[in-house]
């Protein structure tokens, strides 16, 4: 086995469900970590609810980069805000070889540097306005990767797994090197199903059609995303935001292949779920809105496809969580 020193950046739904997976598979997992998960991970170990058994593992976890020391890897599962926090801490965890693997909802930091098309090399003011996190993590160091799994935290230090196991990985410039391979093999290994794929640019905005067309209108009426996709006024507005960013994509040569339609219906699959920025809203956490929605706006603007569904939306999404001090 193929046994790799992994840091997990932000031990939530997605990074604590890898991490202890990845553990339990004998990696060298370290958990970067805050608050009270934090304590309760240093207390009781981690657990990891799923439909037919429970994974508790013990890790390290310390909201101190300098416990760890330099990485084969890093996991970045934390929200865009928070990684800009965090960065000037992160120096610790690298060396020359330390691989970066984006596992973050949204659209990267990274993602417009060597996109094909009119915004090559652009940079995102909603992202990454100073260019400050592609500094210190630059493109070189990067992989991309899409998940596709529903978890949540039902409490400090334990993770709920509800479904999907799907971990899609894709260098930005679309080869297929030696670490890439090694990160696909790591996460197998975890009894995960991780698939390589060469254009991880459209995955990855296959993925943000969904969450920024059913994710907002779910936080903004309560409703789980089945409850979305049933709700007929609910769905419309979905798709018809759904439907701008599509023609954005279609216009950078990110074809996802389906209708909007088809879309909220892959949606609805997860069943009444409550996606990640519903999940924040509940539990009082900064809402993930500029990566995740503002950010489609803006690249609509830069490439003059009007977007006025997703506008109405945004600015409802920011007056919300700015009334409840969530950003």
């Amino acid at each position: 086995m193929l046994a790799m020193k992994i840091c997990i950046v932000g031990a939530g739904a997605i990074g604590g469900f890898l991490g202890i997976r990845l553990a339990n598979a004998g990696h060298q997992v370290t958990l970067l970590a805050r608050g009270k998960h934090l304590q309760a991970i240093r207390t009781n170990g981690a657990k990891l609810i799923e439909s037919n058994r429970e994974i508790k593992v013990n890790l390290i976890a310390s909201d101190d980069p300098e416990d760890f020391g330099p990485q084969d890897c890093l996991f970045i599962t934390v929200k865009t805000p928070s990684l800009n926090e965090i960065l000037p801490k992160l120096t610790p965890l690298l060396d020359d070889n330390t691989t970066v693997i984006s596992a973050m909802n949204g659209i990267p930091w990274w993602f417009l540097q060597n996109l094909k098309g009119p915004l090559k090399g652009h940079l995102l003011n909603s992202i990454d306005p100073k260019n400050t996190l592609l500094k210190a993590l630059p493109i070189e160091r990067i992989i991309g990767c899409v998940v596709h799994a529903g978890s949540s935290v039902v409490e400090p230090g334990v993770i709920h797994h509800a479904s999907g196991d799907l971990f899609i990985i894709g260098e930005p410039d679309g080869k297929i090197k030696e670490r890439t391979l090694k990160i696909k093999e790591s996460i197998n290994q975890s009894n995960l199903n991780c698939k390589i794929t060469e254009n991880i640019h459209t995955e990855i905005w296959s993925k943000l059609v969904g969450n920024m067309g059913m994710g907002p209108i779910s936080a903004l009426t309560k409703l789980t995303l089945l409850g979305v996709a049933n709700d007929p006024d609910a769905r419309k507005i979905s798709i018809a935001m759904m439907e701008e960013a599509i023609s954005i994509g279609k216009e950078l040569n990110l074809n996802i292949g389906m209708t909007a339609d088809a879309r909220v219906d892959i949606g609805a699959e997860l069943g009444n779920f409550k996606p990640s920025i519903l999940q924040d809203l509940e539990k009082g956490r900064p809402m993930e809105i500029d990566a995740l929605i503002g950010v489609v706006a803006e690249i609509g603007k830069l490439i003059n496809i009007p977007t006025p569904n997703i506008d109405i939306v945004l600015a409802l999404q920011r007056a919300q969580a700015r009334n409840l001090g969530l950003y």
